[in-house]
């Protein structure tokens, strides 16, 4: 594999400061992209000027043959499309060579489902007599009450809260805000964990991150993730986890009590109605299996 020729990295780094200082991407989405297109320069060994649809194509079977799954394939091929449509509007080049390339079939992959009893369960593990167990189950708490994605959640600044008025101001997916409510149930939680908890976390120090570590920094997402998997393993829930299982149960239970749908979609921050309607299918899925479970022809 070659190493990228200067005007590849010339256009790589274009591309990519477009993506996430216009696009609005996350630096995480924009890391991804580039991954995608640096693969894909060092598999053709070809200008990004001048690769043609029959090199996407080689690269696309490429990764098959290496069993990429279809959702990873869809990936790459968005991200050259993307950059493709970045290359024009530049004026370097004049033709789409992925325009014409299909996009992998995917199925529909349903949220993992818990129930409202396994949620308590969830949220009851940690010892809420550590600094670290409150902080836990406030994190929780939050993230049940609000769907807010891991990500937004140890992102969390103390200047985001508004308990007062029960909000809390989240800076979602393209930099965008939203408002959510809290809920009684977070904001007891929320009071009680920065009465103590969260200075004891800090050991002094001044941070306006509402969430810190042991250290008393910025919490990673996979920290977090870390966390939710063992009280999950403690209650016997493991394998039906992921790091997003309390903002899937969220929508689900949401929409089981009779939440409009569009509603959910603000709450959760989705651009796309049918990115929410997903949730649907997930309360069919339930309501079937108390249909089957419970009805005497079921």
């Amino acid at each position: 594999m070659s190493e990228l020729s200067p005007a590849n990295r010339d256009r790589l780094e274009g591309w990519c400061h477009y993506l996430q200082f216009e696009a609005g991407l996350s630096k995480l989405s924009c890391e991804s992209y580039r991954r995608d297109v640096s693969q894909f320069i060092r598999f053709a060994d070809i200008s990004l000027d001048k690769f043609n649809s029959d090199d996407v194509k080689h690269w696309l079977a490429n990764g098959f043959k290496g069993e990429a799954s279809a959702k990873s394939q869809a990936r790459r091929l968005s991200s050259l499309r993307n950059l493709c449509l970045w290359l024009i509007s530049s004026n370097y080049r004049a033709d789409n060579p992925c325009a014409n390339i299909e996009l992998p079939k995917l199925g529909r992959r349903l949220p993992k489902d818990i129930s409202e009893q396994q949620v308590e369960l969830l949220l009851a593990e940690p010892d809420v007599t550590s600094a670290l167990g409150c902080r836990d189950r406030t994190m929780l708490e939050l993230m049940y009450a609000t769907g807010l994605r891991v990500s937004e959640l140890v992102n969390l600044s103390i200047l985001s809260l508004n308990i007062n008025q029960g909000l809390i101001r989240v800076t979602g997916k393209g930099s965008k805000d939203r408002l959510v409510p809290l809920g009684e149930e977070a904001e007891d939680w929320l009071i009680r964990y920065m009465k103590s908890a969260r200075t004891e976390l800090l050991k002094a120090q001044q941070s306006d991150v509402l969430f810190p570590s042991s250290r008393g920094t910025l919490m990673t997402r996979q920290t977090f993730w870390y966390r939710i998997k063992k009280y999950a393993a403690a209650i016997g829930l493991e394998e039906a986890i992921s790091p997003h299982v309390l903002r899937h149960a969220f929508a689900t239970h949401l929409l089981n009590h009779g939440a409009d749908l569009r509603a959910v979609q603000m709450l959760l921050g989705h651009s796309d109605l049918s990115t929410t309607q997903i949730y649907t299918h997930v309360s069919r899925a339930r309501l079937g299996d108390v249909h089957r479970t419970h009805h005497p022809r079921g």
